[in-house]
């Protein structure tokens, strides 16, 4: 697109299917790269990864010519089917519906990448249903408890 411009940077959350804590320790890493590969094969900017056992933060710097919707459902549809075919879960793996996203400037981007580089310090503290809706507050985002994600209230790791 010739003459647009744009800064555009969005951390996208969301969760695993049932909130159960599938994604392991040991396949984290190569999880993270695959999404990070994901993102960069769709033109947009890896910022920040980190899986949690049961959610994953990430920080993008968006182009003007895909939507969040669009990134996260190809990132979702693809990182399943990788879990699954990796064999890393007993029977079928899958995200929850739906997700966060929250947009930040540019001056945020550092404290930002440190917030999602430091999640299992976080969530030693925090659920992850508490820091969810924390950003929700945060962000004045009007919701309706039955529409977020299933919870499992015991989730600090």
């Amino acid at each position: 697109m010739a003459n647009t411009y744009s800064q555009l940077i969005i951390q996208i959350v969301f969760a695993v299917n049932g909130r159960d804590n599938l994604i392991s320790s040991k396949n984290r890493e190569e999880l993270e790269k695959y999404i990070s590969g994901i993102i960069e094969n769709k033109g947009q900017r890896m910022l920040a990864i980190y899986i949690m056992p049961n959610h994953a933060h990430i920080l993008v710097g968006m182009q003007p010519n895909m939507a969040v919707s669009d990134l996260t459902r190809d990132i979702k549809s693809n990182s399943s089917k990788f879990i699954n075919q990796s064999k890393w879960v007993k029977g079928k793996f899958s995200w929850q519906e739906g997700f966060g996203s929250f947009s930040y400037s540019k001056s945020q981007i550092d404290s930002v990448v440190n917030y999602i580089l430091n999640q299992e310090q976080h969530h030693k503290k925090m659920t992850f249903k508490q820091e969810y809706l924390e950003f929700l507050d945060k962000f004045n985002i009007e919701y309706k408890e039955e529409y977020l994600f299933d919870w499992i209230e015991d989730d600090i790791i």
